[in-house]
């Protein structure tokens, strides 16, 4: 015959193998998330730190924008009854909508790979978008989990970007 606890009102208690099943989970996952590190972030050679990671999923990197933009010399703006980003680099304007995939450059109309999104208040953009608003390169690597920025004509750690 087994015997069931009761607690002060009546109901049973769960059984110690789902409290100690659900500790160990609750660890495990505690851990994980512990040592976890968000992708490093560098734009020409420069760590840039931001109130939001970088969200990386399946190998593509999404990008704080503002934080990106304005390490590489660009201008960002966002009005808030329009949910419309502006980033201006030059003589080069990109204009998106968070939630809509349909942009422009310079006035002509482009396709974004993916819609940007908000992540506690700020605007999370594909790394190849990125690349496009800025006229940069963007490389994600996964592995070591770091994310890397060049715009051309910057100077890195010293030396003129060769492009590379």
């Amino acid at each position: 015959m087994k015997l069931h606890l009761r607690n002060g009102f009546g109901a049973e208690l769960p059984s110690w193998r789902l409290l100690v099943g659900t500790a160990g989970l609750a660890l495990t996952a505690s851990l994980a998330l512990a040592l976890s590190q968000p992708a490093i972030l560098d734009v020409d050679g420069q760590r840039v730190v931001s109130d939001v990671s970088p969200v990386t999923t399946g190998g593509v990197a999404y990008l704080p924008l503002r934080a990106v933009s304005e390490a590489a010399g660009a201008e960002t703006t966002f009005d808030a009854h329009t949910n419309e980003l502006t980033v201006r680099r030059g003589t080069d304007v990109l204009t998106l909508k968070i939630g809509d995939r349909h942009a422009t450059l310079d006035g002509r109309p482009v396709t974004l790979k993916n819609a940007p999104f908000t992540v506690r208040g700020r605007a999370m953009v594909r790394g190849s978008d990125v690349a496009l608003a800025l006229a940069s390169a963007v490389k994600y690597d996964a592995v070591r989990g770091r994310i890397d920025v060049r715009t051309p004509g910057a100077v890195v750690a010293g030396v003129p970007d060769d492009g590379q």
